[in-house]
């Protein structure tokens, strides 16, 4: 899947979320890439974020 694919669905996903819920990944995914030149790459944290969180991002998402 192509960078700009992925981008329609995760746009198409993010379609269903609150106001509340968005506002609060823009600042996850934020603080997120604020912290990229730490010694743990983003994809490495972002992937084990997403594994281990599924359930919480779930109940964000309501």
């Amino acid at each position: 899947m192509s960078k700009e694919e992925i981008k329609y669905e995760i746009s198409k996903v993010l379609d269903h979320f609150s106001d509340k819920a968005l506002t609060e990944l823009l600042v996850f995914l934020k603080e997120l890439d604020s912290k990229h030149n730490s010694s743990v790459s983003t994809d490495a944290l972002l992937s084990r974020i997403l594994t281990e969180d599924k359930e919480l991002l779930a109940k964000l998402a309501q």
